[in-house]
């Protein structure tokens, strides 16, 4: 049985790129607002979530390649485990990897090179 998560948020900063032998791994940040309550005034509070996530392979040099911060992003993850071992005792952990994603609204970054682009 496997695990399915949609998240939906605007991009942090850029994906960040590394290599692990052959294989391409990214990792980057989803940012959303969520209802936080009323205030003394009954104003909506919102209080800003990140999830952080890791993609691999040509997943991850897509979204390195083709989006920016600010960017919004649809990811359907899965949720796997990442404990490890520390001075002989376990440490549990999480890792949510991207299985897909769609491109969203372009963020201030994007918007601002196509401007450009189209001007040109």
């Amino acid at each position: 049985m496997s695990n399915l998560f949609i998240f939906i948020g605007r991009l942090s900063g850029p994906v960040e790129i590394t290599k692990h032998g052959d294989t391409t791994v990214g990792k980057f940040t989803l940012l959303r607002n969520e209802f936080a309550g009323l205030d003394k005034n009954d104003k909506r509070k919102e209080r800003v979530v990140s999830i952080q996530f890791t993609v691999f392979g040509s997943r991850a040099e897509a979204l390195a390649e083709y989006t920016a911060k600010g960017d919004q992003l649809v990811v359907q993850a899965s949720l796997s485990n990442n404990n490890f071992e520390r001075n002989g005792e376990t440490v549990y952990g999480y890792n949510f990897v991207v299985d897909s994603f769609e491109f969203g609204a372009p963020g201030p970054e994007t918007r601002k090179r196509l401007a450009e682009r189209e001007a040109a």
